[in-house]
């Protein structure tokens, strides 16, 4: 049966992730806490891995309700907006500036305290559910570069959930030809529509720590991916082969609670995902 076998929440968009547990997920589909800060320059627009390799060197290695903390080359930085906002947004901006050589702001989604919640900013404006993979294609694509590190391939598509139990790009089948229409599917008990195969940029051709990109990856990949694609993967949605992972949205449709009311939903590492019987083609 398949599994949910690891949740990742990337708080700093761009930046790694941190693994939890068990997440609640919002209104909007999205994970709680996931992309709700971004890096953001003067021009706002984000500094992130599509515009800016450094971010590549820039760790986070503590997140929670009173703060974060980001390390780098210039040592750590600890951020408490709870405690003393306004002199923690001076010393950032500092450390930040002194990073990446212009002026850095980190800034949270302002709705990030406002129900029914924060839908962050994800990479998909209209797909703002979590993103899936499975372990199988993960191993597949590794096996493509030589054996790369399974964990390296990992974060370098930045999924949120990764399952296991299934073949590799067993996801492909959780979206359909006509791209309004989604696949029904479970995981434990929360309901999603499977919509898109994730299209990809010039992020997962890096190396995540170091920026370093291997030759040709993109070109690679799309000859391997275009070569295995299943059977069961709709081609017409490959408009390119650099596509991997799925992208979702939250079935509100199918939610068992009063539409004045938002449940509590709850995703568990351990959970089993299911196709709804009417999501079979």
């Amino acid at each position: 049966m398949p599994r949910l076998s690891r949740i990742a929440i990337y708080p700093v968009k761009s930046l790694n992730p941190i693994y939890v547990d068990e997440v609640k997920v919002l209104e909007s589909g999205a994970l709680e806490n996931d992309r709700c800060f971004a890096l953001w320059d003067e021009q706002n627009k984000f500094v992130n891995g599509k515009r800016e390799p450094k971010v590549h060197h820039l760790r986070l290695t503590q997140f929670g309700k009173e703060g974060l903390t980001l390390d780098s080359h210039l040592g750590e930085l600890v951020v408490d907006w709870v405690e003393d906002p306004e002199i923690s947004d001076v010393v950032t901006e500092s450390y930040l500036k002194e990073f990446f050589g212009y002026r850095v702001t980190l800034y949270p989604n302002p709705a990030v305290a406002e129900p029914p919640g924060n839908p962050g900013f994800p990479d998909d404006l209209e797909l703002g559910g979590p993103t899936l993979v499975s372990s199988a294609s993960l191993k597949t694509v590794s096996d493509w570069f030589g054996g790369l590190p399974y964990e390296e391939t990992w974060l370098r598509f930045r999924a949120n959930l990764e399952i296991d139990d299934v073949p590799a790009f067993w996801e492909d089948q959780l979206y359909t030809a006509d791209r309004e229409q989604g696949i029904p599917f479970t995981i434990g008990r929360i309901p999603f529509l499977g919509m898109n195969p994730c299209a990809r940029c010039v992020v997962p051709t890096r190396h995540p720590e170091t920026g370093e990109t291997i030759a040709g990856f993109a070109k690679t990949f799309r000859t391997e991916r275009e070569r295995t694609l299943p059977e069961w993967a709709e081609r017409e949605r490959f408009d390119h082969y650099f596509r991997l992972a799925l992208n979702t949205i939250l079935n509100t449709d199918e939610l068992m609670a009063p539409t004045t009311i938002y449940p509590q939903l709850i995703l568990k590492v351990g959970d089993e995902i299911a196709i709804t019987p009417h999501g079979d083609r």
